[in-house]
């Protein structure tokens, strides 16, 4: 009694696409042993309906069609010889590298603040003097207070943020000794509770009269 031979996946040739699986790249096979080019080429635009119902997701593209055919071509093992409306792509191009994307590279000092921090304390540090830039002080400050709380869950006075925020103003930044930054157990609050709790935290901080001047409003219309 002779034995059934299994044919695995595994022990074939491997696929160029497998996405398109073997039955495709059969026809793509059958395409290359026609020997007319004229049927060969109606054979390929055949092929070309089949894979780009296969990937349908691809007509959103403005290339659609031109990838399709390129497909083919490297199914093809860029042997494929038709009247493509495309010219084919080389074996080249495939493994050729993207060229390299240059990121902006600069020092922070304080990796845990992040670059915004610093851009925000160079144009607070060029204000005029004045309540609007206490203000826009005591608002980089808490957001320093709470960019310090992501990286460590402990407690951090006030003095360190203060003292940070000099340093990184090069002394052009000096608080005010009565500046009330938000309370630790807030901050942490807010990390945990999403945008609810921040507008909690606006309100005791002094941010959230906005009730109040509406019902002021309200008042002087009548």
């Amino acid at each position: 009694m002779n034995a059934t031979v299994l044919d695995y996946n595994t022990q074939r040739a491997q696929l160029p696409i497998p996405e398109y699986g073997r039955l495709v790249q059969r026809m793509v096979d059958h395409v290359m042993a026609i020997e007319d080019r004229e049927q060969r080429t109606r054979q390929a635009k055949a092929i070309i309906q089949v894979i780009g119902r296969l990937n349908p997701q691809l007509r959103n593209s403005d290339n659609f069609e031109r990838t399709l055919w390129d497909h083919l071509h490297i199914m093809s093992h860029f042997k494929l010889d038709v009247d493509a409306p495309f010219p084919p792509p080389t074996p080249e191009e495939l493994v050729s590298k993207p060229v390299p994307v240059p990121y902006p590279r600069s020092d922070i000092r304080y990796g845990h603040y992040g670059k915004l921090v610093e851009r925000m304390i160079v144009q607070c540090a060029a204000m005029e003097a004045g309540a609007e830039r206490e203000a826009y002080t005591q608002v980089i400050a808490n957001l320093m207070k709470r960019q310090f709380l992501i990286w460590n869950r402990d407690t951090v006075p006030d003095s360190v943020i203060f003292k940070d925020l000099a340093e990184l103003s090069k002394g052009r930044i000096r608080v005010k000794e009565d500046m009330q930054l938000a309370h630790t157990a807030d901050l942490l609050r807010t990390q945990q509770g999403g945008p609810r709790n921040e507008v909690d935290l606006r309100r005791r901080s002094g941010g959230g009269g906005g009730k109040k001047r509406h019902r002021n409003r309200k008042k002087n219309r009548y």
